[in-house]
């Protein structure tokens, strides 16, 4: 295909935790701009305003933060005028809410839409509920609607999504930046790397280790990250006296992650649903995980029931099951053996499914194929 000219749309300018739309906009092909500055771009790709003149910002600004609009003509008449100006050919919108806030725009330039979904897009309710009608008008207008598991596509479909513009394609892990990691000889360290949030419920995860630790007092827990429930979660270290025994790193640059995982015999998260709906998409940090070797274990839930398969490369329970949880970290804490052996299994399985090149290429292949129809 000729080369042609793409737009990124993307929320945040710089997220620690959003190391796969960095995949995407390292990885697809086109001429990328790449625009962000929340739901709807502030920022174009020279971090410029989009609106340019002062009189449009302060009537931006003024309905969105005085009168909350979600729909304001001014910034989408300066999106449709950037489209046409830079000669856009499709985008690309990370988020739901993104590719919602988007379309007007996109239907005004003639531009085909592709929305990428990741999580609380689809399940936090209050969000779902504030983008409703927006969403809906995407559904009608979007060339293709990418969901990171198969739960997640089943959802978008029920919400109004044509079911032959749903795609799903997790995100992927570039496993040679994540190669296998010889575990043979590692100590009984387990780690889980992700934000502090309800989703991830760090506190159960603790539980789990406190139990398991009662039978391997040998045992090590490192977690790093940082967000609302890091504190909490602290006091709940000190509360059952883990002080020495589970680390808490803070937010760590990849490179340190990286390091850390050559010293673990697992990887542990418990996943579970949130009390406002909030799931997970497909934890980005399990897939290199489990490139690296490290066996995971953590919850029946959302994309992590497809990445991880149980008994194999390693072991799933049932959400807030912390007592079975607690039994498969023992049995990994008591066999290094087995765990060589799933985390090879791990390593195998993301080779074969999750490799970020294979992603890459179905996304180009569905943004190739929007801009065809297009014409």
């Amino acid at each position: 295909m000729e080369q042609y000219n793409l737009c990124i749309i993307k929320p945040n300018k710089d997220a620690f935790s959003e190391t796969f739309i960095q995949a995407h906009i390292d990885g697809l092909a086109g001429n990328k701009k790449v625009l962000y500055g929340g739901a709807f771009p502030v920022y174009d790709h020279e971090g410029k305003t989009l609106i340019r003149s002062k009189l449009g910002l302060l009537s931006y600004l003024i309905q969105k933060r005085i009168f909350k609009k979600k729909n304001i003509k001014v910034r989408t008449r300066a999106l449709y005028k950037y489209f046409k100006e830079h000669k856009i050919d499709v985008v690309f919108a990370e988020y739901g809410m993104v590719g919602a806030s988007v379309t007007e725009a996109c239907k005004m330039a003639a531009v085909p839409l592709i929305i990428h979904f990741h999580g609380a897009d689809v399940y936090h309710r209050d969000t779902v509920a504030a983008y409703a009608g927006l969403y809906q008008d995407a559904f009608k207008y979007a060339s293709a609607f990418i969901a990171v598991s198969v739960d997640m596509a089943a959802t978008l479909k029920e919400m109004g999504a044509p079911a032959n513009k749903v795609f799903t394609a997790s995100c992927g892990v570039d496993t040679a930046a994540f190669p296998l990691l010889d575990i043979s000889s590692s100590a009984k360290d387990f780690l889980f790397v992700g934000r502090f949030v309800e989703k991830k419920s760090p506190q159960s995860l603790v539980k789990a280790f406190k139990m398991m630790f009662e039978q391997h007092t040998d045992a090590r827990l490192w977690m790093a990250g940082g967000g609302p429930l890091f504190d909490e979660t602290q006091e709940l270290i000190a509360e059952l006296g883990l002080n020495e025994q589970i680390t808490l790193t803070g937010v760590l640059k990849p490179e340190e992650i990286r390091e850390l995982m050559k010293r673990m015999r697992a990887f542990v998260q418990h996943s579970v649903t949130a009390a406002n709906g909030d799931k997970e998409g497909t934890p980005v940090t399990v897939l290199e995980a489990s490139s690296s070797g490290l066996p995971v274990v953590s919850t029946r839930h959302s994309g992590i029931k497809e990445a991880v398969i149980d008994k194999q490369t390693g072991f799933l329970v049932d959400e807030y099951d912390i007592e079975g949880m607690a039994e498969r970290m023992t049995s990994l804490a008591g066999s290094v053996e087995l765990a060589v052996q799933m985390g090879k299994a791990a390593r195998s399985h993301m080779i074969a499914n999750y490799d970020i090149h294979m992603r890459i290429a179905l996304l180009d292949s569905i943004i190739q194929s929007s801009i065809t129809n297009k014409n």
